[in-house]
């Protein structure tokens, strides 16, 4: 293994509570609620895709591009204040980086990745950003992964891909690398029986990675 590429939401910062009580707080403006189950399932996926999942579920006709300002000029907002890293991160970027290419690929458009690089200042750890802005077909199809190993330069058989939502692992597998699910606790719930291993959390993941790497015996 010669990468490794991370997911952003929920895998390296802890920003699934900021989408989903954005999502709950801009259902209540419309008089409406918003199931679990519907914040699940917009995890992982392009912005648009999951703001039309939001907006099918709830039965808003509002036109999708408005309803997508709407929420991330909140979530921006939220970011701007500050950005809780995962546990783990900071330590596992600084043990990985010397050894592997590191990328980022993630459904966040490119300006909330620059916030979250700047408040955590951890930019210089990545060798390629890979976002939703020009990525035609989002997560669960491997567009992203594959644009984001070919910036590094590898195959997708010489990476592993770390994810916390079973929409993105599954992006991982169709691109052809190594998945190593890490679930948030908005994600245990979700089907990661086809990944090729679960770990804990980042720390633990990086023990699997450093694992790979070693000869049997």
């Amino acid at each position: 293994m010669r990468g490794i590429v991370f997911d952003m939401d929920g895998l390296m910062i802890d920003s699934e509570k900021v989408y989903w009580a954005v999502g709950r707080q801009i259902a209540r403006e419309f008089g409406k609620e918003v199931s679990d189950q519907t914040l699940g399932n917009m995890m992982g996926r392009s912005p648009l895709e999951s703001v039309a999942i939001y907006a099918r579920d709830l039965g808003l006709t509002q036109p999708l591009p408005q309803l997508l300002e709407m929420r991330e000029a909140r979530v921006r907002k939220v970011l701007e204040q500050g950005v809780d890293p995962m546990p783990g991160l900071l330590q596992v970027l600084a043990e990985l980086r010397p050894r592997y290419r590191l990328a980022i690929a993630t459904s966040a458009p490119m300006y909330l990745v620059q916030i979250v690089l700047r408040v955590l200042e951890i930019g210089h750890f990545f060798d390629a950003v890979q976002t939703s802005d020009d990525v035609v077909t989002g997560k669960p199809a491997p567009e992203i992964y594959l644009k984001a190993i070919a910036q590094l330069g590898l195959q997708p058989a010489e990476c592993v891909v770390l994810e916390d939502s079973s929409n993105g692992a599954l992006a991982g597998k169709r691109a052809g690398a190594y998945v190593i699910a890490v679930p948030s606790q908005y994600t245990r719930s979700q089907d990661f029986s086809f990944v090729d291993e679960q770990a804990t959390d980042l720390t633990d993941a990086a023990r699997q990675i450093a694992a790979l790497q070693s000869p049997p015996g």
